[in-house]
C-alpha cells in the first residue's frame, strides 16, 4: 500500500509540473521596437581619394607671334588725276607778273606757245599759266590765249611779287588830298639808275559811279611822283592802297597810303 501512494503522489507532482509549462491562450505580445537611436548607425565607408599623379608640365618655350596672312582686299582704284586746263598764244604777248598790264613784263609770248592755267585772279579775269618753255609761271590776259578746258575749276591765286628789292627802298613818304570826286596822290622821288629804273606801281581801290574798283597804275621812270585818280562816295568799302617803286629786278616793299574820306 505505501508504495502505491508514493506512486499516486508522484503522477499528481508530474502533472502540475507539466501544466506549468504549458502555452497561455491570449495573443502573443508585439516585440518591442528597437528604438533608431539604439540602432547602430552604419559606418560610412571612405571614398579612396584617386591617387594623385604629377601631370609633367610643358617646359617653358619663347611665345609665338602668329602671322596672319593678309586678307584678300581689292586693289584701290588711282584717284582720278585733275586735268588742268590748257592754253594756246593766239598773238604776240607779254606775260607778267601779276594779273595786269601795269604789272613787270615777265616773257615774251608768240603763237602757238602752250601752257597749262594753275590759277586765275578773282578782280581781273587774268590766267596764271605755266608755259612750256618757261621755268617758272606768269600771267596773262585771256584775250592773248586760246583755251581748252573749264578754267573756273581752278582756284583764285593772289599775284606773288618779285622782290622786295635789295638795291632800293620805297618812297620815303606818300600823301593823299581829296578835292571833291578825285585824291592827288604825291610821293618822295626814288632816286634809281637809268638801267635798273622802272618807275613807280599803284595798287588802289577806289569808288567810281558806285563800283568798288581794283585799280593798277605804273608809271614808267622815276621823276614821275605824282598822280590823281577819280574817287568818290558811295561803295560799301573804303577806298586806299599802297605804292611802290619798281626796279628791273623787281618792287621794293610796299608803302602804305593814307586815305582822305569823301
Amino acid at each position: 500500500m505505501p508504495s502505491i501512494l508514493l506512486r499516486l503522489r508522484f503522477l499528481a507532482a508530474l502533472a502540475a509540473l507539466s501544466a506549468c509549462n504549458l502555452p497561455l491562450t491570449s495573443a502573443a505580445p508585439t516585440p518591442l521596437a528597437v528604438p533608431p537611436s539604439a540602432t547602430n548607425p552604419p559606418v560610412a565607408t571612405e571614398t579612396p581619394r584617386p591617387t594623385e599623379t604629377n601631370t609633367p608640365q610643358p617646359s617653358e618655350t619663347a611665345s609665338v607671334t602668329a602671322t596672319l596672312l593678309p586678307s584678300e582686299t581689292p586693289s584701290a582704284s588711282p584717284s582720278p588725276t585733275f586735268s588742268f586746263p590748257q592754253v594756246t598764244v593766239n598773238q604776240q604777248a607779254h606775260c607778267r607778273y601779276g594779273p595786269a598790264k601795269a604789272y613787270l613784263h615777265a616773257a615774251d609770248l608768240y603763237p602757238g606757245d602752250a601752257g597749262s592755267v594753275r590759277g586765275r585772279f578773282q578782280y581781273s579775269g587774268w590766267l596764271y599759266v605755266k608755259f612750256d618753255k618757261l621755268n617758272y609761271f606768269c600771267w596773262v590776259a585771256p584775250s592773248v590765249v586760246t583755251v581748252s578746258g573749264d578754267v573756273t575749276t581752278v582756284r583764285f591765286t593772289e599775284p606773288s611779287l618779285p622782290g622786295p628789292s635789295v638795291l632800293y627802298a620805297p618812297p620815303d613818304w606818300v600823301s593823299a588830298a581829296r578835292e571833291g570826286g578825285k585824291v592827288v596822290l604825291t610821293w618822295a622821288q626814288v632816286d634809281m639808275t637809268e638801267d635798273d629804273d622802272r618807275g613807280y606801281f599803284l595798287d588802289l581801290w577806289v569808288c567810281q559811279d558806285g563800283a568798288y574798283l581794283w585799280w593798277t597804275v605804273a608809271l614808267d621812270n622815276d621823276t614821275k611822283t605824282s598822280y590823281t585818280v577819280k574817287d568818290e562816295a558811295g561803295c560799301s568799302a573804303p577806298s586806299g592802297g599802297v605804292l611802290y617803286a619798281v626796279e628791273k629786278h623787281g618792287y621794293t616793299r610796299p608803302k602804305p597810303i593814307a586815305w582822305p574820306a569823301p
